[in-house]
């Protein structure tokens, strides 16, 4: 994959989209229904040649461009600290994630078969995000520290919800994974934040 600034704000606006959904979802109890698909389609698509097919295509990641994109022109105290915090959280598991290859193992098979499902269910269907909660509960949540989502004890209490806010973590560990491979590091997220907030702006022009 090329390390250029493109690809790596496709990568860095999914880490952001799957912050963004987890957080409606916590808060409202619901959010965009076709962003959530392209995020969870991202976990299965193994081998690819560019990180915007990943995704699809640039519009299957054009929430997170425009969060990325209003994250990080945004004064701190218009900035969303929830979506920061939940994809700076998904960024530090995601380090220790590369360094357990073990889990990385227990994953990849346990999403190999979650896709064989999917021969009876449909990928937005309750049991396949049952099985890619139960995949990050039984995998990420054990490493520490864990991610703690603030929200609506309503929403959060729901089992439904919290499936698809464990699927959708796992799916921005999955983003973060490709941000590191395309030469993403942390301190880029404090130091860059004029240069992802320009290149939104160019990619977005083109959906």
């Amino acid at each position: 994959m090329q390390h250029t600034k493109r690809e790596q704000t496709i990568a860095l606006a999914g880490v952001f989209q799957a912050a963004s959904l987890v957080e409606q979802i916590a808060t409202r109890g619901m959010t965009n229904s076709a962003a959530i698909e392209s995020s969870i389609e991202s976990l299965f698509r193994f081998d690819v040649d560019s990180v915007e097919s990943v995704f699809g295509n640039l519009a299957g990641v054009n929430t997170g461009l425009r969060v990325l994109s209003e994250q990080s022109g945004a004064l701190s105290n218009d900035r969303n600290i929830d979506v920061t915090k939940y994809a700076i959280a998904m960024i530090a598991l995601e380090k220790k994630l590369s360094a357990n290859p073990e889990m990385l193992e227990q994953i990849t098979d346990g999403l190999n078969e979650v896709q064989k499902s999917m021969e009876f269910f449909s990928l937005m269907h309750e049991n396949v995000f049952a099985k890619i909660g139960a995949l990050y509960k039984n995998t990420i949540s054990t490493l520490q520290p864990q991610i703690v989502v603030q929200g609506e004890r309503i929403h959060l209490s729901n089992d439904s919800n919290t499936n698809k806010v464990r699927s959708l973590l796992l799916a921005g560990i999955r983003a973060a994974v490709l941000w590191r491979q395309c030469g993403g590091t942390r301190w880029q997220i404090l130091l860059s934040r004029k240069k992802y907030h320009e290149e939104c702006k160019h990619l977005l022009a083109e959906l």
